[in-house]
């Protein structure tokens, strides 16, 4: 059943289900009723629901130190700087931490905008499609109409280009460009994976114009995809990168890593909650469990299966059964393009039949497993999507 719930601003469109329990790949409602989830929290629950080691980790750190402000060191921040730094490509790292991924991201366009204005290049580019966060500058940022548009006029700093198309993305570096924001895999628009050499022709453009590349893994870093972050599959290294979701395991964290070099310096920025000790213990625990459990090859492997059995599905049943247009994604990120904008009525199909998934535009629905989903797990996903498909499409009369 779904709460009723009139204190609660209505700014989401619930799934009618309220959920009371996780534990791996499972969730269970109010009534008791199990779901795999294959939604995983947008991209969050990398090892799964209440993971033994985290849950001892933020347990045990809860029982140690709580908080404390950013005016003091801690172990856990220390620590969990050191790992990301020693984990990920970026030459010289520093981090910081905030509480989100939009956080992250408002940290990423004020890092660019400092470096910017300092040198008269204060204009970033950016994708249209593209999502970087409900706030007011990571909304100036993201490239989706229909989320501006209802706060517009927005701040001027951001020229937005096609994605995948270099030429018009170098047209539109012009002299006072002094940043370039991507996501390597687009998850809001649809999950799109940048192509590997549109990607390496962004680094090639930046570094010809001595501009920052800033890429945005909120959603497809920390392991999601195969790797630490998505984008290192192209070889390119960016100069900074925007960290949350898989991260925190659960729990509220973000981070922006960037070059020693282009980091903020002292009062540039704050964040009350960034990095306190609890959230950093249960990250520390999260790149421990991805490290020791041989995650990022499994993620590949949960893709290839995934993508795979939903391919030769879409083949093999009568079309006017499954009507699938596209699949795309990485490691335990995809998204599944219909021919109809029918992905909620799809989701909530599969959710009556005990499997939660996400959607990513009105035509696309998202499935990202954690990285501990095992292959009957990615199974049984599968054929509920394949009979979610036949069941819109009787609904509703006629092929999906």
């Amino acid at each position: 059943m779904t709460l009723h719930e009139p204190a609660v601003m209505p700014t989401y469109g619930r799934f009618p289900l309220t959920l009371v329990r996780g534990a791996g790949t499972r969730v269970w409602d109010d009534s008791g009723r199990e779901f795999l989830d294959v939604a995983g929290a947008l991209g969050v629950t990398a090892i799964g629901h209440s993971h033994p080691a985290w849950v001892e980790a933020i347990t045990t750190q809860a029982a140690t130190l709580d908080m404390v402000s950013n005016l003091y060191a801690t172990e856990p921040q220390a620590h969990l700087a050191d790992r990301l730094a020693a984990l990920l490509p970026i030459p010289d790292a520093q981090v910081f931490f905030a509480n989100s991924g939009a956080e992250a991201n408002e940290a990423a366009i004020k890092l660019a905008r400092k470096h910017g204005l300092a040198s008269g290049r204060p204009t970033i580019v950016a994708l249209e499609g593209s999502f970087h966060g409900r706030t007011v500058a990571a909304l100036a940022a993201t490239g989706s109409p229909a989320k501006r548009e209802p706060f517009e006029p927005l701040m001027d700093w951001f020229r937005f280009v096609p994605p995948g198309d270099l030429g018009a993305l170098e047209a539109a570096m012009t002299p006072d460009v002094g940043a370039v924001l991507i996501e390597p895999v687009m998850g809001e628009g649809g999950v799109l994976p940048l192509p590997d050499e549109y990607l390496r022709g962004v680094r090639a453009a930046c570094d010809d114009r001595g501009v920052m590349l800033i890429a945005d893994e909120v959603q497809s870093g920390m392991g999601r995809c195969g790797d630490w972050l998505a984008i290192s599959r192209s070889g390119v290294v960016p100069d900074a990168v925007s960290l949350a979701k898989a991260l925190g395991g659960g729990l509220p964290i973000g981070a922006l890593v960037a070059r020693a070099d282009l980091a903020f310096g002292s009062g540039e920025h704050a964040s009350t909650f960034g990095g306190g000790p609890i959230a950093c213990a249960g990250a520390l625990a999260v790149l421990d469990v991805i490290e020791t459990k041989g995650l990022l090859p499994r993620a590949d492997a949960i893709g290839d299966l995934l993508s795979r059995t939903v391919r030769e599905a879409a083949d093999e049943a009568p079309v006017t059964d499954v009507r699938v247009k596209d699949v795309r994604g990485r490691g335990c990120l995809w998204g599944i393009q219909l021919e109809r904008p029918v992905a909620h009525e799809v989701a909530l199909a599969m959710l009556d039949a005990g499997v939660l998934v996400s959607i990513a535009g009105p035509d696309v629905v998202r499935m990202s497993p954690p990285l501990v989903a095992t292959d009957d797990d990615i199974r049984h996903a599968v054929a509920t999507f394949v009979d979610a498909l036949r069941r819109v499409a009787q609904t509703q009369g006629s092929p999906v």
